[in-house]
């Protein structure tokens, strides 16, 4: 076929893509004027509305959208899809620590009076600046606008991202720069990634200049980030987690947050603590959960009510081992006690076919996210038990294999 023929035997395809598209961002354009008496009920303008929906489109190459006939694109945060080893590694802690120490430093006055009016250690908030946006060095890539109504149109979460579009719109209202409306592919924004209603429940003028601004002011971001983990529980004076050497005889599918017992009894059963923070004599009537982020194999904690706190900053263990950690590293405190393994990491969908298989026997009572957390774990641990396994509650395809048979 020749050059020409095959660009006129395109045409139609072209024709028919454009005017599909056409009639997504139509319909599109429909959704977003149909938001208008919610923005309104929030105290948001006619023209700060208009304004801001102008030049709005979908963007379908974010993840976590629900597009009929498309595969699903899952999100890769690297909290769900990298294993411990290359999500903890320590070369970053020693980057990371070496900075956070200056800016202790730096913000020595800040960091007292957050950890006087909200309990929360300055280096619990330092650690959570870091990972989020590596102290403000990390540009994040998204136009929150764009992200959080494609998400409120065609994701797999509509009401709560059209709640966080609806805010975003009365943080305009309210004065937030446009061009500060930058955002993580989930709509997080600031120093410390907020979401648009979180930053309405949290955000704190803490410089007193007269406006609450997680983008430029640290002072602010962090003492919004100290706001928001006081509010979730944070209990002051105790420690997130201590690393412990797990008995040859621990059972790993108790490591759940309901089995809690103190930390004295934890050290009882014959979980020793080797870490560099070691529990105190007031410490040991903390009650805490065990924690083996890699089963029976790798570092193993004892979990405190803390740990969970930070948890419902990031629905992640591994998010909060790396804040976890590294805040202890930033007050001096050296590496894991114990080295993590090489252990593979199965595929999000291998994960979501063990979580519906654990479902189904009535060993796993959670949501199917393809995410090998706590409760899959633990769950995992059950079914291995039960059928006679190796007890490592560590997730592989011979262990998906035998489900599956």
């Amino acid at each position: 076929m020749t050059k020409r023929r095959f660009f006129f035997a395109l045409v139609p395809l072209l024709l028919l893509a454009t005017c599909v598209a056409a009639r997504a961002d139509a319909a599109f354009d429909r959704w977003l004027t149909e938001q208008w008496p919610a923005a309104e009920k929030l105290g948001v303008s006619r023209a700060t509305f208009d304004k801001a929906i102008v030049g709005l489109h979908p963007d379908l190459s974010l993840p976590d959208l629900a597009i009929p006939g498309r595969p699903e694109k899952a999100p890769q945060q690297p909290e769900f899809v990298q294993t411990p080893a290359q999500y903890l590694r320590e070369a970053t802690f020693q980057r990371l620590a070496a900075r956070g120490k200056q800016l202790a430093a730096q913000y020595h006055d800040t960091l007292a009076r957050i950890s006087r009016e909200f309990g929360v250690p300055g280096n619990v908030v330092l650690a959570i600046w870091a990972r989020e946006t590596d102290y403000g060095s990390y540009k994040l890539p998204h136009d929150a606008l764009q992200v959080l109504a494609t998400q409120a149109y065609t994701g797999k979460r509509k009401d709560f991202f059209r709640n966080e579009f609806l805010h975003a719109l009365k943080m305009l209202q309210d004065g937030v720069p446009r061009a500060d409306l930058r955002s993580s592919w989930g709509g997080a924004m600031g120093l410390t990634q907020f979401l648009p209603s979180e930053f309405y429940k949290y955000a704190v003028d803490f410089d007193r200049d007269g406006r609450a601004d997680i983008w430029h002011s640290v002072p602010d971001a962090l003492a919004s980030a100290a706001k928001q983990l006081a509010s979730k529980g944070w209990v002051t004076g105790v420690h997130w987690a201590y690393e412990v050497k797990a008995p040859a005889s621990a059972d790993c599918s108790i490591g759940v947050p309901e089995v809690t017992t103190t930390v004295g009894e934890w050290e009882k059963r014959g979980f020793a603590p080797i870490g560099a923070r070691r529990p105190g004599a007031k410490d040991l009537a903390t009650r805490a959960s065990l924690l083996q982020p890699e089963g029976a194999y790798g570092p193993a904690f004892l979990a405190t009510k803390n740990y969970f706190v930070l948890k419902d900053y990031n629905y992640s263990d591994l998010y909060v081992l790396f804040v976890g950690h590294l805040s202890d590293a930033i007050g001096g405190a050296g590496p894991f006690a114990t080295s993590w393994s090489k252990n593979a990491q199965l595929k999000t969908r291998q994960v979501e076919s063990m979580q519906q298989r654990l479902t189904a026997l009535g060993l796993y009572h959670d949501k199917i996210d393809g995410k090998a957390g706590m409760l899959t774990r633990a769950a995992l641990g059950a079914y291995q038990k039960k059928n006679g396994l190796k007890v490592d509650c560590w997730p592989t395809g011979a262990v998906l294999e035998h489900m599956q048979k």
